[in-house]
């Protein structure tokens, strides 16, 4: 079964629980989506679904080839395409629209995934959390500086990986263990607890949680 849709990051805000607690969390717009391809065992060599976000606001702008690839789906052009796994893929059709609703429910834990904010070229001390150098006589313009870096005539390089200054941010991450705190179907709205990766309008892909889901199969 299918066990994650592709969302659009709206913001963060807060609400209330029953008991009064005030709970942080993200407000998504997940789905709907759109099935665009099966990909079958027999012909791709695996299972699974190709979906599509975000209807095109302008048809025009969208090539022949990808209007022929959504033409022959009978779905509109959107602006996203992914591809999700799935075991049985007999369940679905072309031309399918899948919902918030029906792969996710409160209480459920998932994984986020989403391109991280770009914060530019940072120093050691911001990118990877370094103290610095100490703030005492006798130190010269070394207070944020990643000292020592090994290069001495053995082993004559710097290894592959060294923490030093460099560009931070805008990369691919995956916040584990979210949990689903409350879903308003009719606006698609899809409420998670704490923060998740990327600036507001970014793409997410929200799946179900791989080890809550581990813990609950060992349990069983």
């Amino acid at each position: 079964m299918l066990d994650g849709l592709l969302a659009e990051k709206l913001g963060m805000m807060q609400i209330f629980s029953e008991d009064g607690e005030v709970v942080p969390v993200t407000v998504t717009r997940v789905g709907p989506c759109s099935v665009v391809q099966k990909k079958t065992l027999e012909r791709d060599g695996y299972g699974a679904l190709q979906l599509g976000f975000q209807e095109k606001e302008k048809s025009k702008n969208v090539n022949k080839p990808r209007s022929g690839h959504f033409g022959k789906a009978g779905v509109p052009p959107t602006r996203y395409l992914r591809e999700m796994r799935v075991d049985d893929i007999d369940r679905y059709e072309e031309g399918q629209v899948i919902k918030a609703e029906e792969v996710f429910r409160p209480g459920d834990f998932v994984d986020v995934t989403g391109v991280s904010k770009g914060k530019g070229f940072a120093g050691v001390m911001k990118r990877h959390g370094f103290r610095g150098s100490k703030k005492t006589h006798g130190t010269h313009e070394t207070f944020r500086g990643p000292g020592s870096i090994g290069a001495a005539a053995y082993p004559g390089k710097v290894f592959k990986g060294k923490k030093l200054p460099g560009r931070m941010g805008g990369v691919r991450t995956t916040t584990q263990n979210l949990e689903v705190v409350h879903l308003i179907g009719e606006q698609d709205l899809m409420l998670i607890r704490g923060a998740v990766p990327g600036a507001r309008g970014g793409l997410l892909l929200i799946r179900k949680s791989v080890k809550k889901g581990e813990q609950e199969a060992v349990k069983e």
